[in-house]
Formats: C-alpha cells, structure tokens, sequence
C-alpha cells in the first residue's frame, strides 16, 4: 500500500468516526452495551482508572481445548511483559513499536476470562459478559473461526475492538469481516497457495484426492481451498464428507475411504479432531496401502505443535502448514521462545504465539493513536506494517484488516528429538505467493463497514 493511501484511509476513518458519534453509531445495537458509555465518547472508556482490562476468550473445554490453554499462557506473559514484568519477549524485537513496559497509556494491563466452549453462542456469552459487567475495551482469542466470526460480529455491533486468535476460515476476512475486528494468523487461501507446489514436488500430478472436511466455516474454506490449488496441479476429488466437530471416532468416515479408489486423505480437520482422524486413519492401514501403484498419502492442511504432539508417530512424513513454529531461528521467534519456555517449561504453540502478538499488536496501535478509542485505534492498526514478531516482515491490510507475511510449510519429523520436535519446516513461502486481491472470489461478498465506538 502507498503511504498516500495508507494516509486517504486513515483519514477516512476517522471522518467516519466524527460522523457517527452519538446514537446512530449503535443503530440496531443490543442494549445492554451502554454501561461505562454515559458522559464517555466512546465503550468503556477507563477514564482516569489505574487500570485498564481486556478479555481474554478462548475455549478452556471442547475439541480445541488444548489451544485454548496455550492461548491463555500466552495471553498471560504478554501481560506480564506490557506491565514491565519479566524479560520483556517480543517487546525487545518488535519495530516499529511505541511499547514501553508501563502498561497501555500508562495504565497497569488487567484481564478477565471467559470460556468459548467451542461454541459461538457460549462465546458470545462470554464475550458480551466480559464488555458488558467487566468493562473490557477489546476481547481477543479464540480457535474456532465459527467462534471468531460470531465474536467479531458481536464487538462490532458492542463498539469494541476484536483481536482475533487463531481462525483460519477465508471468511473471517472475508464474508465475515468487520471494521472492529484484525486478523493476524494467515487463512486457508494461504495454505493452499503455499501446498500445492510442495505436494506436486513430493507427489506429482497425478492423484486421487478424498476430503474429511469439519462441518462449519473453517473446514467448508479449508476443503474449497486445498482443493483449488491440488486440482490446478492436475490432482483430481475424489469426494469431499462433512465430518461433525468433536466426532471423535472417525471409523465410519475413514472405512469408505479404503474402497474409493483415492490414492491420498486431505483432513480438513484441527485440533483433537486432527488428532484422532490422522490416528484413526494409521489404524485402518492407510499409510501402507497402494492404490494403482501411487503409495497411499495423508495431507494435513493445517498443523499445529500441539496436534502433532497428539498425534505422536502418526504425524511422521505428513506435510501441512503453519503460521508460526517454535524451531525458528529469527531473533523475534527465539526471544518468545525464550519467555514462554522460563515461563511454562515448555515450547509454544502457533496458537500461543499469534494470541502473544495479537496482544502486543493492540497495545502498540493505542499507544500509536494515543486512546483506548476503538475507531482510533483501528486506523492506527489499517495498513501498520512492522517485523520482528517471529513471521518477517507483515502487513495489516487495509481493506480487510488480514495481516499479509510469509507461510510455513511443515512435515511430521521421521526422527524427533523430543516430544516437543515433531515438525520440521521444510519450506518458507514468500508473501507473494500467498497473496490475493481483496475481491478475490473466495473472499469477496462481504463489506468491512465504518468502525463503531459503541456510543
């Protein structure tokens, strides 16, 4: 983007926010997002408190439980680290930056909690909770994209900002996007884009491809986008089965793979879904079968540390990608790896890394604009380009508010190290190869609207 339209945008913004204040900017707005907002120019505005807290939603039960968990670890270093405590992590490698270990604006960072449960109507619940009686000026997390587009439709409609965690659906910055909400982890598009050369290289263009895809928005983007890009290789589809989130036996999914005449399984699945479907799947023999003299193949889409840990043996040789991976060399990456492993004894995720970073990428865009003001502080974030966050450099697109960088294609470890080295990056691709107009077909539709205040 050209500064002078990065420039044109931020102006713009901002002569909406002027236009909107008042009651029009909550037309059609829920009621009950009116405490803290008497006498106040914008939601929760802290005012002259001490402090100011953010709401941390993530899902503690459910499928995706595991990443919620890494989710808050994160979420809690990163305040640590904004209120001056510890070494600092990625506050010492992130430029440009206004950080200053002092809090947001000279205000102690507190939080509050809530539980997703996997599921969009508890985090909804959860989310109005934390804005509503908690006083939250932006709510983050989550690792559903049915739960990130539900959320983020609701901060919209509230007047808060939504940093989202780890959602990958096409929709969430596409459809679905919204003015109040930001999207760091890269999409399914991406995944796709960055694969298909990796797995025309292993495997050639000649393959039989059978889909397991989880039945919301993720998996149904997911499944359209690996495969477009397996089928412009010249892989054909053999068929595409929803499978319902949390499943957890797969048997009767996997079976008619066997007699399908498909010589590769695409699991358009995550989390403990991911887990037991690959597993499932070496337990029926898939891994050792033959089909038409083509060696019988397993592609994961998108891996995380904590499924390949799951799933143990099972993930050897089976490439995906990711959005971040602890075995990074760059001086960003080390320094998060560094924090979190003095903190938690342990690596951390991809998940735990984005929600670390979506924190600090917050906190940075209210010290930028100078306010809590959610209007302000979305056009401090529109079209921010910075580095040293562990991904190279990254851009918050403007006209979607998905960040733009580099993606990792990974591969199951045949010889792990340990229980936390079971992916190895075999491939960085560059931006430009992932990258997409913003009325690219998988994406247009959806119209990211002015950004509201919530008064």
């Amino acid at each position: 983007m050209t500064d002078k339209k990065q420039a044109d945008t931020q102006v713009s913004r901002r002569n909406v926010l002027k236009m909107s204040a008042g009651a029009a900017a909550i037309s059609g707005a829920p009621m009950f997002f009116t405490r803290h907002a008497y006498g106040a120019d914008y939601l929760n505005n802290p005012g002259d408190a001490s402090s100011v807290t953010l709401g941390f939603n993530v899902p503690q039960s459910g499928a995706y439980a595991d990443e919620g968990a890494d989710e808050l670890r994160a979420y809690r270093l990163a305040v640590k680290h904004l209120n001056g405590e510890g070494d600092g992590g990625l506050m010492n490698t992130f430029k440009p930056s206004e950080l200053k270990g002092n809090g947001i604006l000279g205000k102690k960072v507190e939080y509050v909690t809530g539980d997703t449960q996997t599921k969009s109507d508890a985090a909804r619940a959860s989310a109005k909770r934390m804005i509503e009686k908690d006083g939250a000026v932006m709510i983050t997390g989550g690792s559903s994209s049915g739960v990130a587009i539900a959320v983020q439709g609701l901060c919209q409609e509230a007047g808060v900002i939504f940093m989202a965690g780890l959602t990958h659906s096409n929709d969430t910055t596409g459809k679905d996007k919204k003015a109040n909400g930001f999207r760091h982890f890269f999409n399914a598009y991406m995944s796709g884009a960055a694969l298909g050369p990796v797995l025309e290289n292993a495997y050639g263009k000649e393959r039989n491809a059978y889909h397991l895809t989880a039945d919301y928005t993720w998996g149904w983007s997911q499944q359209e986008s690996i495969q477009a890009s397996t089928e412009s290789i010249g892989w054909k589809t053999a068929q595409n089965v929803l499978t319902p989130v949390g499943a957890g036996d797969f048997s009767q999914y996997i079976t008619p793979v066997l007699n399908s005449g498909a010589d590769t399984l695409i699991l358009n699945h995550y989390g403990n879904d991911m887990v037991n479907s690959l597993t499932q799947a070496i337990q029926f023999g898939l891994r050792d079968r033959q089909v038409d003299g083509n060696d019988f193949v397993i592609v994961v889409p998108l891996y995380s540390r904590l499924m390949a840990q799951g799933a143990g043996d099972a993930t050897k040789g089976i490439f995906g990608s990711t959005n971040w991976h602890w075995s990074l060399q760059d001086e960003g990456s080390q320094a998060f790896v560094k924090s979190f492993g003095q903190e938690y004894g342990f690596p951390p995720s991809q998940a735990a890394h984005t929600c670390y970073v979506q924190t600090l990428l917050y906190a940075d865009a209210c010290e930028r604009a100078g306010t809590f003001e959610p209007c302000a502080v979305g056009a401090a974030l529109e079209g921010f380009s910075f580095d040293g966050m562990g991904n190279g450099p990254t851009e918050y697109r403007a006209e979607d508010h998905q960040c733009f960088k580099d993606v990792l294609v990974v591969k199951g470890k045949e010889n792990p190290s340990s229980q936390f080295d079971l992916l190895e990056v075999v491939e960085v691709t560059p931006r430009a190869q992932v990258e997409y107009p913003v009325d690219h077909p998988m994406f247009d539709g959806g119209d990211l609207g002015t950004c509201n205040n919530g008064v």
